[in-house]
């Protein structure tokens, strides 16, 4: 269906014959021309939702799960701006593994950098009028630290005292694989566009995708244009 609704585009591949006034056209679809959506509209929740891709599910078992057609996978891909499938969608853990092993010298044992713990000071903190408390945090976790980081003492304040723990206690190396999947997992969290607004849309992706009167105007299907 997707393609379907891509215009035309027909190329000036050469001349015929001298004096070339006449040329011979190749037509192909226009994927040049690319519908995006504008990131702003992911907070309305009336038109979307959250949906967490399973592991091994592609986009037309998503499709096919929520609009029953899964020919309308290119309104997934097209919704999370997916550019190529094969990259910008999430893999299997196993297609991960072959990837890293495939991409990369010893994906196991090269460390890319070091992530913090999370690490509570033990004091705690009153945060409204309500008398609710919470953790002082004495280092957050999950940022990014370098090698020095990870061999220097980490100190901090209990409330009573100075700690002091190992640097490696602090935060946890980080290898290419370990990466990955991290970032794998990342991309599974992708927008559902509900079903009451599926037909809206494919009508506007339509219309966006008609061209407007040129010198290369041959239809709003289809224009031509020199190589």
């Amino acid at each position: 269906m997707y393609f379907s609704l891509v215009p035309d585009i027909e190329y000036d591949v050469k001349p015929i014959k001298f004096p070339y006034t006449e040329s011979q056209f190749l037509t192909a679809k226009n994927f040049f021309r690319r519908f995006e959506i504008n990131k702003d509209m992911f907070s309305y929740t009336v038109t979307f939702k959250k949906y967490a891709v399973i592991e091994g599910e592609m986009p037309d078992s998503v499709a096919e799960k929520a609009y029953g057609d899964p020919f309308l996978d290119w309104v997934i891909l097209l919704t999370n701006n997916v550019i190529n499938p094969l990259f910008d969608w999430p893999r299997t853990d196993l297609g991960v593994r072959k990837y890293c092993e495939r991409s990369f010298n010893d994906p196991y044992a090269t460390i890319l950098y070091y992530k913090t713990r999370e690490i509570k000071s033990g004091q705690k903190t009153t945060t409204d009028l309500t008398g609710m408390t919470k953790d002082i945090i004495a280092l957050e976790g999950g940022m990014k630290v370098d090698e020095k980081f990870y061999n220097t003492p980490f100190s901090y304040y209990d409330g009573n005292q100075i700690l002091t723990i190992p640097g490696s206690e602090a935060c946890e190396p980080v290898n290419v694989y370990q990466d990955e999947i991290e970032k794998n997992e990342s991309k599974r969290e992708i927008y559902l566009l509900k079903q009451d607004y599926l037909d809206a849309f494919i009508t506007e992706f339509t219309e966006k995708n008609q061209y407007d009167l040129s010198s290369d105007f041959i239809s709003e299907r289809s224009k031509k244009t020199g190589v």
